[in-house]
C-alpha cells in the first residue's frame, strides 16, 4: 500500500511549465515535512498525483500520523491510501475489494467509480456493474446511489495495473508552499489573525508573524503557543520568523499625547507603521491582518484607509467581508479557536470611546504631538525567534495571582493598597472610591516601570474594569520577580 496525493484542482489548470514547477515544489515541500518521521518514506513526483511509499512494517499510529500529516500540506487536494496489483480479472478485484468495503457499505448508500487509463477489452461501465452487483450481494442491505451517495468506492486501471482507494481524506488544498512568495501577518491571538494567517499559507504564501507586546508575558506566550500551531500544522516545510515589539511604551505615549478617541486608529497605525519598518528591513513584500470590514469600530472602511496611509508596504486583509461566525467556524476547523477562547483582548482597553470615523486632519495633527524616538526604540529593541524554537521560551504554567474580592478582610490581614490601573479618561469617568485601604493612581501604561519603586513591604492590588489588563500587568510583574502584586476585583 502507499499514499497517492491528488493535486488541488487548480494546480492541473495550470500552463504545463507551471505545473510542472509547482509539483516539484510540493514534492520537496512533502519531503521537508515527513523527513522527521522516517528516512525510509519515499516521495515521487507525477503528472496527475505524488506517490508516498512508506514501509510496509510500522505501528497504526505512525501511519495516522503520516495521512494526518499529508492532509495539511498546502497544495494537496485529496489523500488516498492505494493498494495497487495486477489487474487480473473481473473476478479477481472483486475478491480484492469485498473485504475491504463489505463492512464499510452495509445500511448505507453507495456508488462504484471506475477509471481506466490504456487499451481493455472491457469498459468502465462493465467492470463498475460487476462490482457493484458483487458488493450488493455482500451487503444486501446496502443501496446504489450515483449522485452524492454516502460512501464512493474507487477502482483505477492505469494500463497492466490495478488501483484500489482504501481509505480518502480530503486534503487542505491551495498552492505549495513558497512559491507565491512571502508575507509578514501581524498576529494577536484571536480569532481573526490567525485566521488570516492560515489563508495566506494556504495558498502558497511563507508566512511570518508579528507580534506587539501589550499585556506582558504571559500574553506573549499564548501567542507563541498560537503561532507555533499554525507553523508546525500548515507550514513547517519551511522555517519562518516570529518578531515581537515591546509596544507598551508605544501606548504610553498614545495616553500622553493623543486624544482617547483617536487612539484607538493612532495605535493601529503605529503598529501598520513599525510593521511595515521591520518588513523592508527583513525585504518581506506585504503585510497581512485580520482586518474584517465593521468588525471594530478601528476596522471601518474610514480607519482602515488612514492604516493604509501609515504603510510603504501592501497591506492585505483575506477577511475583509467575512462575517465573523465564519471567521470562527474557520478558526475551529485549523485548530486555532481553542488559543482564541483564552486570550484576553487587550486593545479595547486602550480608549474609552473610539472614533470610528477618524479624520485624516485630525488624526495627522494629534500626531504631531507624539514622540516617534518611542517607536523608533520598539522597532530597535524587537526579538527575533525561529518557528522551530518557539516553545523554548513558553512558560508552562502561569504564576499564582492572589486575586481580592473583600478588601476589608484583606486590609485586615496585611498591608494593602489597591492600585487603579486604568487610563485618567476612564477613572475620570467612573472613580474607583475605597475607604478601606489606600487607592493609587497608575494608568497601566506606567505601571511597569514605576512597580519597581514601590515599597516591597506591602501587598498591591491591581484593579480596571474588566480585569483584563490587571491581571496581565500582575502577570507581568510576577515574572520580573515582584510577587507582591496581586488583582483586585469588585465583589
Amino acid at each position: 500500500m502507499y499514499y497517492l496525493l491528488k493535486l488541488f484542482p487548480e494546480i492541473t489548470i495550470k500552463s504545463r511549465s507551471v505545473r510542472r514547477q509547482m509539483t516539484r515544489c510540493l514534492v520537496g515541500n512533502i519531503r521537508n515535512v515527513l523527513r522527521p518521521l522516517g528516512e525510509a518514506i519515499d516521495v515521487q513526483g507525477g503528472w496527475d498525483a505524488l506517490k508516498v511509499l512508506v514501509p510496509a512494517e510500522a505501528e497504526p499510529d505512525w501511519y495516522r500520523e503520516i495521512q494526518e500529516t499529508l492532509c495539511d500540506i498546502p497544495g494537496v487536494h485529496e489523500v488516498q491510501c492505494v493498494e495497487e496489483v495486477p489487474f487480473v480479472s473481473f473476478e479477481d478485484t472483486t475478491a480484492r475489494l469485498l473485504p475491504v468495503w463489505r463492512d464499510a457499505i452495509a445500511g448505507r448508500t453507495f456508488r462504484i467509480t471506475v477509471k481506466r487509463r490504456g487499451v481493455h477489452d472491457f469498459t468502465s461501465e462493465q467492470l463498475e456493474r460487476h462490482l457493484g452487483r458483487a458488493l450488493l450481494d455482500a451487503a444486501p442491505d446496502a443501496k446504489v446511489r450515483l449522485k452524492e451517495p454516502d460512501v464512493d468506492v474507487r477502482v483505477d486501471v492505469v494500463e497492466s495495473r490495478l488501483r484500489m482507494v482504501r481509505q480518502r481524506w480530503p486534503g487542505l488544498g491551495g498552492y505549495p508552499m513558497g512559491l507565491q512568495g512571502q508575507a509578514l501577518t501581524l498576529i494577536s491571538g484571536g480569532y481573526d489573525s490567525p485566521v488570516a494567517a492560515w489563508k495566506m499559507m494556504r495558498r502558497g504564501i511563507k508566512t511570518h508573524f508579528l507580534f506587539f507586546e501589550l499585556g506582558g508575558a504571559g500574553h506573549e506566550a499564548a501567542v507563541r503557543e498560537v503561532a507555533h500551531h499554525l507553523w508546525h500544522r500548515y507550514s513547517r516545510s519551511h522555517r519562518v520568523k516570529f518578531i515581537a515589539v515591546p509596544f507598551e511604551g508605544v501606548v504610553a505615549e498614545l495616553q500622553r499625547s493623543i486624544p482617547d478617541g483617536l487612539i484607538g486608529v493612532a495605535l493601529k497605525r503605529m503598529m501598520v507603521r513599525a510593521a511595515s519598518r521591520i518588513a523592508t528591513r527583513a525585504r518581506i513584500p506585504m503585510l497581512v491582518t485580520g482586518d474584517a470590514i465593521a468588525q471594530v469600530s478601528s476596522q471601518s472602511l474610514t480607519n482602515l484607509v488612514l492604516m493604509d496611509e501609515a504603510s510603504d508596504v501592501p497591506i492585505l486583509r483575506p477577511l475583509i467581508a467575512e462575517d465573523k461566525q465564519t471567521i470562527i467556524d474557520t478558526a475551529r476547523q485549523i485548530g486555532t479557536a481553542p488559543f482564541a477562547e483564552n486570550m484576553p483582548e487587550v486593545c479595547g482597553a486602550v480608549s474609552q470611546r473610539p472614533n470610528t470615523q477618524a479624520r485624516h486632519d485630525k488624526v495627522s495633527a494629534a500626531e504631531e504631538n507624539f514622540d516617534f524616538s518611542v517607536l523608533d526604540d520598539a522597532v530597535q529593541r524587537a526579538m527575533q525567534t525561529r518557528s522551530d524554537q518557539l516553545l523554548e521560551q513558553v512558560h508552562t504554567a502561569e504564576p499564582e495571582l492572589e486575586v481580592v474580592t473583600d478588601l476589608q478582610a484583606a486590609a485586615n490581614d496585611s498591608a494593602v493598597s489597591v492600585i487603579d490601573i486604568r487610563p485618567p479618561a476612564e477613572r475620570e469617568a467612573a472613580p474607583l472610591s475605597l475607604s478601606q485601604v489606600e487607592c493609587l493612581e497608575i494608568p497601566f501604561f506606567e505601571l511597569q516601570s514605576r512597580a519597581g519603586a514601590l515599597p516591597d513591604d506591602r501587598r498591591y492590588l491591581l484593579y480596571c474594569a474588566q480585569g483584563v489588563m490587571s491581571r496581565m500587568q500582575a502577570m507581568h510583574l510576577h515574572d520580573r520577580g515582584l510577587t507582591h502584586f496581586g488583582v483586585y476585583r469588585e465583589g
